[in-house]
């Protein structure tokens, strides 16, 4: 990359927003929201930002974060763990999908750890991504030990399972619905995966950046809705 910017363009680095060495970019993002191919009448057209992943961070870690680290190393399976992050002050551990039922019932089981409540998972899509396509994020909290920890796991798109970890955290069962329906994400042993917001005839998944924005048709109590870029002309 030029260290010559356009005028009036702010400077970029490899690392994007993240705050961690050897951070992954993964794509670039053109203006403000992330229009490609039409007119920008926003005056952010210019803009050129990439999408970094904050990369791996080496020991020590600080704060309790050694100590539960290490613990989980030495409980889970060898390689359970691809990744350490420590971000903005935050832990996040980047597991093996085939790995992620073991790994949350040490996490939950362990006296040492006793993260005995996950707030749910969530999905995210990086088209960019190459075999990672597709993540799936937990929240854990420790009421023992008043600590957070976060947990991601990455799927390819051509292959988008992911084991359930309802048998360990029950309450995780219509989080994972929610993350099915809007991302696609196979949580295999799942009790009913489900839609739980859209429609079961619904095509595609909403929240994935590759979904049509604003051009599908929606029907309503037997009256065909048509998409908002479809309903008026401004010409």
């Amino acid at each position: 990359m030029s260290d010559t910017q356009p005028e009036n363009l702010p400077a970029t680095s490899a690392a994007g927003d993240a705050q961690t060495p050897g951070a992954e970019v993964i794509d670039q993002r053109e203006g403000m929201f992330g229009v490609r191919g039409t007119g920008d009448t926003s005056g952010f057209g210019g803009l050129r930002r990439q999408v970094a992943l904050p990369g791996g961070t080496p020991k020590p870690y600080g704060s309790w974060f050694d100590g539960a680290v290490e613990r989980l190393e030495g409980l889970a399976a060898d390689g359970a763990i691809e990744k350490v992050v420590v971000d903005r002050n935050e832990l996040t551990l980047h597991i093996k999908r085939e790995n992620i039922v073991e790994v949350c019932q040490h996490l939950r089981d362990d006296e040492a750890l006793r993260f005995e409540f996950c707030s749910g998972v969530s999905g995210v899509h990086y088209p960019h991504e190459t075999g990672s396509e597709l993540h799936a994020v937990y929240h854990f909290l420790s009421i023992t030990h008043n600590r957070r920890i976060r947990l991601e796991v990455s799927a390819p798109d051509s292959d988008p399972h992911i084991p359930s970890i309802v048998s360990v955290y029950p309450a995780n069962d219509w989080h994972e619905r929610e993350t099915w329906d809007f991302f696609g994400i196979i949580f295999d042993g799942h009790p009913a995966l489900t839609r739980i917001q859209m429609p079961d005839d619904w095509p595609g998944h909403p929240q994935r950046k590759d979904y049509p924005l604003g051009g599908i048709d929606v029907e309503y109590k037997g009256a065909v809705i048509p998409p908002p870029d479809t309903r008026r002309s401004y010409n």
